[in-house]
């Protein structure tokens, strides 16, 4: 007993250190959907209503709704569950791609197109008007883009004599926690799965921002030096989170040292 009280108090001491080591772009929407969930609790203001996904309020003057909907949950309790398993992903995602890039694609196409293809499927086929809302859809849709790009090297998966392909597991994934997990919306967790396979596979990478303009807002705002753990859009220079300066040898910066693991 004493043995596991004192394992879970270690784990409590090291959720501090392992929020502060969050790269910018996980720490921001971590914080969105914290004050999200804080101004529900509140009954200040509806913000249901306001930014869930409903397809029938959704129109031109209320587009912001494809964009915050994953913020907004239906409690505390699946906001937290939902941040516990989507942080790993964001991070891996925002480590790989740069921070930059991945603000500008889960405040942007990350969010919009799960949305859109979601009012599109209710509008035509479902007609059930569902409230859509949690960052649930990002988890399946992160799920989907490694699903995706794992093919190649995984692309079935052997259960006993059968050989099942692996985005048949994603599948499986999506149908037991739409079983499991009371008030989940299958459709959105297809939606968001779907999404990112298609990012995985290549179809949608024209959304990405273009490189150099990223590069020259790092060069130009210094967020490299001024935002701990900034993951670079040039990580072939500076490294999976930017480099510090070395100190005298006249080296360049690419031969700086690495902010974190590799």
């Amino acid at each position: 007993m004493a043995a596991s009280t004192s394992i879970a108090d270690l784990q409590i001491h090291r959720f501090p250190a392992y929020i502060s080591r969050l790269p910018p772009c996980t720490k921001v929407l971590i914080l969105a959907t914290v004050l999200a969930s804080v101004v529900d609790l509140t009954s200040i203001f509806d913000i249901q209503g306001w930014g869930a996904l409903i397809p029938d309020k959704v129109s031109i003057f209320s587009a912001h709704r494809a964009n915050t909907y994953p913020f907004i949950h239906a409690g505390i309790i699946s906001a937290l569950f939902n941040i516990a398993t989507s942080t790993p992903l964001i991070q891996r995602f925002e480590a790989q791609y740069g921070t930059l890039t991945a603000l500008a694609l889960f405040f942007g196409p990350l969010s919009t197109f799960p949305a859109f293809l979601y009012v599109l499927i209710d509008r035509l086929v479902l007609h059930t008007n569902a409230t859509l809302m949690g960052s649930s859809v990002w988890t399946f849709l992160l799920l989907g883009l490694e699903t995706a790009r794992n093919r190649k090297t995984n692309p079935h998966l052997a259960l006993g004599p059968y050989r099942v392909p692996t985005w048949a597991l994603l599948l499986f994934v999506v149908v037991c926690t739409e079983a499991l997990v009371p008030s989940t919306s299958l459709t959105g967790h297809l939606c968001g799965a779907a999404v990112g396979y298609a990012c995985g596979l290549g179809l949608i990478k024209w959304l990405c921002p273009p490189e150099k303009v990223l590069r020259w807002l790092e060069t130009k705002l210094s967020l490299r030096r001024r935002l701990p753990h900034y993951a670079s859009v040039d990580q072939k220079a500076y490294g999976r989170f930017g480099v510090l300066p070395t100190s005298g040898g006249g080296g360049s910066a690419e031969k700086g040292v690495e902010l974190g693991p590799v």
